[in-house]
């Protein structure tokens, strides 16, 4: 099961994209509001509970400081997947830095500034490494792009 983290409600709208792919898959998802600032002991909680829970990937979008994939990757060893999303002024790029910034040992994979869905896609990609029927249908996917 994946994860799917958003700093606000208000990135519902551009953190849908990535539910959309992720069902569009078969892959079983939940998603959740948290913020790594409003309420960082449940997100630490959330993050630390997280392979005992049964997730396998958790993929966080968030705004501005965008410290919601690096808090959950300093709790958790499952892989992060960070989507900048771009809110105030900066375009995203305040977003995108705070999310790609990582300390060494503590990675977060950063996707393209409100690009949940190349999260999800990236997410799958993880999963088929041990899912031969999950490789074989990213595969066509990726046929069906080609044209």
């Amino acid at each position: 099961m994946i994860a799917i983290l958003m700093g606000s409600e208000k990135d519902a709208d551009r953190m849908q994209p990535a539910a959309d792919v992720l069902a569009e898959f078969k892959i079983p998802h939940e998603v959740h509001v948290m913020s790594a600032h409003r309420t960082p002991a449940r997100v630490a909680e959330f993050a630390a509970g997280a392979r005992a829970a049964g997730y396998t990937v958790i993929i966080c979008g968030a705004g501005k400081a965008a410290h919601l994939a690096g808090a959950v990757a300093a709790n958790t060893t499952l892989p992060v997947i960070g989507v900048p999303i771009a809110a105030g002024g900066l375009g995203g790029l305040d977003a995108l830095l705070s999310t790609v910034q990582m300390p060494t040992g503590i990675p977060v994979a950063t996707v393209a500034v409100d690009s949940a869905a190349n999260a999800a896609y990236l997410a799958v990609s993880i999963l088929s490494v041990n899912d031969v029927d999950l490789a074989a249908k990213l595969q066509a996917y990726r046929e069906r792009l080609a044209g």
